[in-house]
């Protein structure tokens, strides 16, 4: 019952297409639960407000405008990691943010099962 993060990429209306709509273009799993019991961890303690707000359950979208504010929640983050799976779990987490950080055409979803 992991938190699954993946970044979407907005495809625009075109000749064949009546609407954007967004498609997933990169996955961060979390099969062993490493980014969800991290998170059972930290969550309520003021420093991850926006990574206090994933839902084990449902789903969070974060925005191309949030995602300053989300690398902001993963350096907290990475200080209470402990095990080495865990940190690599931030720093895969963080490339993929900082992949959206000069596009406003994408957003990341955390999505739990």
């Amino acid at each position: 019952m992991g938190v699954d993060v993946v970044r979407y990429r907005l495809v625009r209306a075109g000749p064949n297409r009546r609407r954007a709509s967004y498609v997933a273009a990169e996955v961060v799993a979390d099969p062993d639960d490493v980014l969800l019991e991290l998170l059972k961890r930290v969550r309520g303690g003021g420093r991850t407000p926006l990574l206090d707000r994933i839902d084990p359950l449902g789903e969070l979208v974060v925005g191309a405008d949030a995602v300053p504010q989300l690398l902001a929640d993963l350096r907290c983050l990475a200080e209470a990691a402990e095990a080495p799976a865990e940190r690599d779990q931030i720093r895969r987490l963080a490339l993929l943010a900082r992949r959206c950080l000069h596009h406003q055409d994408v957003e990341i979803r955390f999505e739990g099962d």
